[in-house]
């Protein structure tokens, strides 16, 4: 019995530390959260995201309500993460260097203007024409979901292209959120953001390799960036890009020191089978732990951390709060070409798009695709970039006002739900075609 029970934990700590997971969880609590919202619980599930959360002070509430704090505070996390896989593609990754960047970016930025174009020319002069964003982003978890499932299929320097892309992708989606979906600017805020921004700059400058600092003003500039008209996620990522990369200490500095701590912990004389350890033992390994802090890099130490709680925690939670839309008679889909903009901007617009700008890109010798990799296989990772998930409902919270914001937000997040499955399912036909063809 204890040997299943370990067998069973040993087989969901491998499965939560793949990535691909993230997005199987992802779709599941989407399903669960359209159950529920359709169930008898519809209206439970409703007013559940409506109540309030905080405290009073001075007769002033000071809180927000349980889907601000999710949509608002948890997804800060969220973006947190990205902005430090962004920094770090940049760095080290397949964005770092103009070459290897320009591929992917270029790609990204083809899989962002077919959507909003196709979007935006069927919703032009309408109440729901600022939706041009919804379409404009890929999920990364549900991509890595789909292609973990397709395998060998898929060779590994798609896989690459389409990763990088998708990051590349997020960026350009945060630049989208910062300019089309922040209301009226406070300038008086927005100067405070800007002094927090500058001192945690200075601080990087400084060597402050701590990150307690950094969290502490990233609190701060959050409340600052909220107040300043902007979305306050955006300071989640600005905060990312300030977050030092270089450690402590060197690798080599490290070696020699674990090398004498070693040699401290084996000089230490123990009692013939005794099982505590003496106090110069227990010295050294507090001196090992300090130092295996110095040489991790704190940028990577950061998001190792914050990781597993965006992937397994974070996004699940957006995903039940969001994904949740029921379908009745209040569904109505012929508000503008809301739905047709978004299913055929991420069924169309995103492998159309992403296919001609770096088609176009590499005739002109900006980029060439990755190595081995087919026209075909671009075409077939650009419609599996057509799944848009995570940034396109939260784009969707941002993009509708006044009295139709209520349906057509609704009608969204249903298209971006069917337009994603369909993308997924379209991506994975193709490439699973074209290793039938190949093979035969």
């Amino acid at each position: 019995m204890e040997a299943e029970n370990k067998g069973v934990l040993a087989m969901f700590k491998k499965l939560t530390q793949s990535e691909s997971f993230a997005g199987v969880l992802l779709l599941c609590c989407a399903v669960l959260a359209m159950i529920i919202a359709n169930s008898p619980l519809g209206n439970a599930y409703a007013e559940l995201w409506k109540m309030k959360f905080g405290f009073t002070f001075n007769d002033t509430f000071i809180g927000m309500s349980l889907e601000h704090w999710i949509n608002d505070v948890l997804m800060a996390f969220f973006f947190l993460v990205v902005g430090l896989e962004i920094k770090r593609e940049v760095l080290f990754g397949e964005l770092a260097g103009f070459k290897r960047a320009a591929l992917p970016i270029i790609a990204a930025l083809g899989g962002m203007i077919g959507p909003g174009i196709i979007y935006f020319a069927l919703n032009a002069g309408t109440a729901s024409e600022h939706g041009f964003g919804i379409p404009m982003a890929t999920d990364i978890a549900f991509a890595l979901g789909v292609l973990s499932v397709l395998g060998k299929r898929v060779s590994v320097s798609v896989k690459v292209f389409l990763v990088s892309l998708a990051v590349a992708d997020d960026l350009g989606a945060i630049i989208v959120i910062a300019l089309f979906y922040s209301t009226g600017v406070s300038f008086e805020w927005l100067a405070i953001s800007a002094g927090i921004v500058a001192v945690l700059v200075i601080l990087n400058k400084l060597g402050i390799k701590s990150l307690k600092p950094y969290m502490f003003l990233g609190v701060l500039l959050w409340i600052a960036v909220h107040n300043c008209g902007v979305h306050a996620t955006i300071a989640a990522v600005v905060l990312a890009f300030t977050i030092p990369v270089s450690p402590r200490i060197d690798t080599l500095i490290f070696m020699e020191k674990i090398a004498h701590i070693i040699d401290k912990f084996k000089g230490a004389e123990t009692e013939k089978d005794s099982i505590l350890l003496q106090n110069e033992q227990v010295h050294a390994l507090d001196e090992l732990s300090k130092q295996k802090k110095a040489v991790h890099n704190p940028l990577l130490r950061l998001e190792h951390t914050l990781a597993p709680y965006s992937n397994f925690l974070i996004m699940p939670i957006f995903a039940f709060a969001n994904a949740g839309v029921t379908i009745g008679s209040n569904i109505n889909f012929g508000v503008d070409h809301v739905f047709f903009g978004i299913f055929f901007g991420l069924i169309l617009g995103k492998p159309i798009g992403i296919f001609t700008f770096t088609f176009i890109a590499e005739k002109l010798g900006i980029a060439a695709r990755p190595n081995g990799a087919t026209w075909v296989e671009i075409f077939g990772a650009g419609a599996l970039g057509g799944i848009g998930f995570t940034m396109s409902m939260f784009i969707t919270n941002l993009a509708f006002s006044g009295e139709h914001a209520l349906i057509a937000t609704d009608v969204a997040k249903i298209s971006i739900l069917i337009a994603s499955l369909s993308a997924g399912i379209l991506g994975s036909i193709f490439f699973l075609v074209r290793d039938k063809i190949t093979h035969h």
